[in-house]
């Protein structure tokens, strides 16, 4: 479940996208941060064409 984070999928990517880049090193961080399943946003993501980057630490 997305609590705490945007529903609607390209909000989601910008918000994932910039605490990524402010806040957060990983994505598995992120997830146990805000107590998400990253399960639930990287699915959500690719249903817009989005693919977690572990080099970059973004989706692109």
């Amino acid at each position: 479940m997305l609590t705490g984070l945007p529903k609607d999928p390209v909000l989601l990517l910008s918000v994932v996208n910039t605490k990524l880049r402010d806040v957060y090193h990983t994505l598995d961080e992120l997830c146990e941060d805000m107590d998400v399943e990253r399960d639930d946003i990287t699915g959500k993501l690719k249903g817009i064409g989005y693919e977690y980057d572990e080099g970059r630490r973004q989706f692109v």
